[in-house]
Formats: C-alpha cells, sequence, structure tokens
C-alpha cells in the first residue's frame, strides 16, 4: 500500500515538471515577430505640389466716381446681375459748391472788375490796331501807283508792303487778346457763385439733368459693393466690383519659390476639397517672376510666388464656386502611368541609399532599393525589387536581416 502511494506521488510529479517544463519552453521559445506588408505594384504615379489657394475672377472691373460729388445710396446688392452699358448700378449728384465769405467775394468782386478793364483795353488796343491797319493798306496802295509812275523806289514799295503785314499781324494778335480777355471775365464771375444763386440751387434740390447715371462696365456679377450709404466722394474712389463669376474664374496659388520653380506653364493641376463631389481640372496658366515676402503661421519668413490656374472643366461643374473661395491645388510636376512602385513607409535609410525588408518563406530579407520620385506615399522603384514582392511597412529596430516575420492580423 505504502509503495503504491510512493508510485503515485512519483507519477504526478514527473507529470508536473514535464507540464512546466512545457510550458517554459513554449514561454520561451522563439516567435516571429508581427509586422504590416505591402506588395510593389505597376501603375499610374504622380508626384505632387500640394498647395492651398484662392480663387478669384481674373479681370474684375472696379466702378468709381467719375467726378467728385455725392453719391445716392446704392440700390444693388452683391450677386445681382448685370449688364455692359445697360444696368445703372449707382447715382451721384455734383457737390454743392462752397459758399463765399465776405473776404473771397471782394476778391472775386475786384477780379471780376479787373477782368472787365482789362477786356475794355483789348477792345481799345483793337480799335487802334485796326486804324493802323487802314493807314498802312492806304499808304500801300498809294506807294503801289507811285511805282508804277516810277515817282517811288522798289525800296519804298517794299517798306509800305511790310508795314501792312505788320498792321494785319497786329489786328490778330489784338483779337486773340479779347478771347484771353473774355474767359479771363468768364472765370472770375464763376467765382462768385453761391448758395443763393437761383439757378445753382434748383440744381441742388434734385433736377433731374444733374443726375449721373454709373453703368455697369462688364457683363456678369456684383462681387462686392464697397460704399453702400449715401456720402460725399471725391474723384476716382471705388463704389463696387463687378466681374463674371461663371466665366472668368481662376485660382491664385501662393507657392514657396523653391516649389515654384519646379513647375512649368501648361502643368496639369487637381484642384480639391472646393466643396463639390469631385475634383476640377486646370492648369498652370502664369508664374510670376517676382517673389513677394510673406510669415508662416510660425513667423517664419519665406519668399512666395503667385501662380495663377485656369479652369479647364466647364462652368456648369463648378457653378456654386464663387470669388474669393478656398481650394486645395496639387499641381503635377511628374506623372507614369505605368511606374513600379513601392509603398514610401517600406523605406528605410542604409548607407547613402535606400533599404527595404522583403518578406520570403516568413524571413525578413534585406535589400538595396533603387529610388526615384517620391510622393510621400509611393516610391517609384528603379531597381532592386519587382512587381509583387511584399514588403514590411514601418520596420522597426528589432527586425533584422533573417528574422522570422509574420504577417500582423487585422482581426
Amino acid at each position: 500500500m505504502a509503495k503504491a502511494k510512493k508510485r503515485s506521488r512519483l507519477v504526478l510529479t514527473l507529470i508536473t515538471v514535464a507540464l512546466v517544463a512545457g510550458a517554459l519552453t513554449a514561454a520561451f521559445w522563439p516567435r516571429p515577430l508581427m509586422v504590416d506588408l505591402g506588395t510593389v505594384t505597376r501603375g499610374p504615379m504622380q508626384v505632387t505640389i500640394d498647395e492651398e489657394g484662392r480663387t478669384r475672377v481674373a479681370e474684375a472691373y472696379v466702378v468709381s466716381t467719375p467726378v467728385a460729388g455725392r453719391l445716392l445710396r446704392v440700390q444693388v446688392n452683391p450677386g445681382d446681375p448685370v449688364v455692359r452699358g445697360k444696368t445703372v448700378v449707382a447715382h451721384m449728384r455734383p457737390s454743392n459748391p462752397s459758399a463765399l465769405d465776405v473776404r473771397t467775394r471782394e476778391q472775386a468782386l475786384a477780379a471780376v472788375q479787373a477782368a472787365e478793364a482789362a477786356l475794355r483795353v483789348a477792345r481799345a488796343d483793337l480799335n487802334a490796331a485796326i486804324a493802323n491797319r487802314d493807314l498802312a493798306n492806304s499808304e500801300l496802295s498809294r506807294t503801289v501807283q507811285l511805282n508804277e509812275r516810277l515817282v517811288a523806289s522798289a525800296a519804298e514799295l517794299y517798306l509800305a508792303r511790310q508795314n501792312a503785314r505788320v498792321a494785319e499781324a497786329s489786328v490778330e494778335t489784338s483779337e486773340a487778346a479779347i478771347s484771353m480777355r473774355e474767359a479771363d471775365l468768364a472765370n472770375a464771375r464763376a467765382q462768385l457763385i453761391k448758395f443763393d444763386d437761383q439757378g445753382l440751387a434748383a440744381a441742388i434740390n434734385g433736377n433731374a439733368s444733374d443726375d449721373i447715371p454709373l453703368h455697369a462696365p462688364a457683363d456678369g456679377r456684383i462681387l462686392r459693393v464697397i460704399q453702400q450709404s449715401e456720402t460725399t466722394l471725391p474723384a476716382g474712389a471705388a463704389i463696387m466690383e463687378i466681374g463674371d463669376v461663371h466665366g472668368d474664374l481662376e485660382v491664385v496659388v501662393e507657392l514657396i519659390s523653391s516649389d515654384a520653380v519646379q513647375i512649368a506653364t501648361g502643368a496639369p493641376v487637381i484642384i480639391d476639397d472646393w466643396g463639390g463631389e469631385a475634383p476640377l481640372q486646370g492648369e498652370v496658366r502664369r508664374i510670376d517672376p517676382f517673389g513677394i515676402t510673406k510669415f508662416s503661421a510660425l513667423g517664419v519668413e519665406e519668399q512666395r510666388v503667385p501662380v495663377t490656374v485656369a479652369l479647364t472643366d466647364p462652368s456648369e461643374i463648378r457653378s456654386g464656386l464663387g470669388h474669393g473661395y478656398r481650394v486645395e491645388t496639387r499641381i503635377v510636376i511628374w506623372s507614369d502611368e505605368d511606374a513600379l512602385k513601392v509603398p514610401a513607409s517600406a523605406l528605410f535609410r542604409a548607407n547613402d541609399g535606400w533599404a527595404v525588408f522583403v518578406m520570403l518563406d516568413g524571413v525578413a530579407e534585406r535589400r538595396t532599393a533603387e529610388i526615384g520620385r517620391n510622393n510621400g506615399i509611393d516610391a517609384e522603384v528603379l531597381g532592386g525589387l519587382n512587381a509583387g514582392d511584399r514588403v514590411v511597412l514601418y520596420p522597426s529596430a528589432a527586425i533584422e536581416d533573417g528574422a522570422s516575420i509574420a504577417p500582423r492580423s487585422l482581426d
């Protein structure tokens, strides 16, 4: 009985030892590293420069005041359609003239009197010039007759003709002086205009003939109204902007100068995140030759280059897009429809080149890869890899050449 108990105890001890040894062996047995895998494939690939842009009307017209005057309240609103030369977008009235104080009025009256006196002097000079001309013409006629009778010499005849021409020129000079004095008189009388002039008061109180209508300079819609309320404005003051949103819309992108030198006129552009269902297509129309200094959100000084992008899609597709809207642009600087590409997250630096880990029969094999273009998502493979190779994504420092690996389950 005792021997049976000892034998049972020994069996149980052996079983326990075997279980513990098996558990320790299973716990410390080398396991393959779990990794994420990607595949080397062939397909279309693009390298783009991504930047935020703003839409604008290419040919925006600013309606401004043609003369200094009083602008009546603007009745049109942003978005209203206008027709060139037909739609009246605003009305103006002439400015009220300044009233004359006592001193200014006396100075104006003295200027009028001086101008009238100068006009009388000019008319007297004209009368004297006419008398001299008549006398010179009579003397010329008499000298001609004497010369024909050989009484007067040729020199006397020449002198008489010269005197006649001088007298005629004096008459013309006096007539021109009268015109100048009349203009001076009109200008002096204009300085006397004041508020109690009945004709001017009628014009200020609403004479329709003094209304100055401002017509739309182009077909399109009103983009914004700069001055809505009634006010007095100087000549050239901006009132509103007009443009064709549907047919004349473009996108302006301000690129860092190092990116701008990589693109060329005519490069395709993808306009995304504009609010529509599908991206819009465009092309680079102009690259400005002059860079501007701007500061980033972090306060870093940058040189930016404005790039103009023309929209190539029909206007019906972007009917909701307006002036000054924000969009995301992707300017294509390189593309290949059949590129051999590897996920960029599989690459890591090895000496002066790039390398990847390729999974072969559950083992990680390190390979050097020759890489071309890289767009941040995929990289162009020029050598070292083949289509269909499965590569390790985001390789960690624990993975070595020849290490056992296994794909991580997505469950």
